[in-house]
């Protein structure tokens, strides 16, 4: 088993160094922006996209992910030469039922839709936190499947937030923190997560900040907000998480020395595509392009009742919470191969090319 998991490793560097990477595998964590089908898996829960329409653009199937095609893990997964990174819970499945031996050797995805940086959020439609998905990591490290070497070279994605934020403005339940204390709660928990991935080993850490939430069309669901433009008092959170985010990744080699973190600019960068939509070869930035009532927020896509719109990748946003296929492909080249103001102090490209002492 020793020598498989050898060769593997091998050709999985060997893939690596023909795309110009030195990045073995990757490991992603975070909310339904990441979800390649963990919640498919758990049939505890409630938040899924595998259903019709949702995959239809590219995968001309469901898979899982919130989207219309792929999204921005994917897309990061296919400009280093990797195929997708499974969903744990598949790989689990296929391990249990004997149709597979053993861990991929490019990585895992451990998001799951509807998640948070809080335990508590969602908690109720059975989604899984970034504790435990950190945990169900943890659990493969400790039990010999991923090396201390493939951790040290592996790149780690974490992009988690969303949904405890629009779920702060949840009209059935009494905030008890203010927005600045809740924000601080949610910030201590990804300081934890960022601890205990580096204690792990992880070395190559990209950390992505929330994108406007408070422009999603999703946003009519609450009592009070505007229509016509953004939730202000959404984006100031989400604006203050993301100022938070940023000084904890510029922290981690002052606190684990030989670990590199990068800071992906994703609000700033989809602001850009809101006020320059032609530019970015968007005609609606925003309605959602699957879903039902005022711009296309109060139904989920493929719930009945709901439409689609005839060309998904015009629309920055899928449905009333996610972004297109377009927007992730859009989201992924900034993050990518960008400059200082869409991710810092070194874009994906640099960090996945690195070497770093092994």
């Amino acid at each position: 088993m020793e020598k498989l998991l050898i060769i593997i490793l091998h050709f999985s560097l060997l893939i690596s160094a023909i795309s110009g990477s030195n990045v073995p595998s990757i490991y992603v964590f975070g909310d339904s922006l990441f979800d390649a089908g963990n919640n498919h898996y758990n049939k505890n829960c409630t938040a899924q996209a595998d259903f019709p329409p949702y995959g239809s653009t590219f995968f001309h199937h469901p898979t899982g992910r919130f989207t219309n095609g792929r999204t921005v893990a994917d897309f990061i997964s296919r400009f280093i030469g990797f195929p997708f990174q499974q969903p744990f819970l598949e790989v689990q499945n296929e391990i249990k039922n004997g149709s597979t031996k053993g861990y991929p050797s490019n990585g895992l995805n451990f998001a799951s839709a509807g998640s948070g940086v809080l335990r508590a959020t969602n908690q109720d439609s059975g989604v899984t936190p970034i504790q435990v998905q950190l945990e169900q990591f943890r659990t493969l490290v400790g039990d010999g499947h991923i090396s201390k070497f493939v951790i040290q070279q592996s790149l780690f994605l974490l992009e988690s937030g969303s949904n405890d934020i629009f779920t702060y403005f949840d009209p059935f339940s009494t905030p008890t923190l203010t927005p600045d204390a809740y924000v601080g709660s949610m910030l201590l928990e990804v300081r934890k997560f960022i601890d205990q991935i580096c204690k792990l080993g992880a070395r190559r850490i990209a950390i992505f900040s929330l994108g406007p939430v408070g422009c999603v069309p999703a946003r009519v669901l609450l009592p009070g907000t505007p229509v016509t433009k953004c939730y202000g008092k959404m984006n100031k959170m989400v604006k203050n998480y993301n100022q938070g985010l940023e000084g904890l990744v510029n922290g981690i080699p002052v606190k684990y020395p030989g670990a590199f973190g990068v800071f992906g600019e994703v609000y700033k960068t989809v602001q850009d595509f809101r006020a320059n939509p032609r530019r970015y070869g968007f005609a609606n930035v925003t309605d959602a392009c699957c879903g039902d009532g005022i711009l296309g927020g109060f139904l989920q896509c493929g719930k009945e009742g709901y439409t689609v719109c005839k060309n998904p990748n015009k629309y920055l946003f899928w449905d009333f919470f996610h972004p297109s296929e377009h927007t992730y492909k859009l989201i992924a080249k900034a993050l990518w191969a960008g400059g200082h103001t869409r991710i810092r102090p070194l874009n994906l490209k640099t960090l996945a090319n690195m070497n770093l002492p092994h």
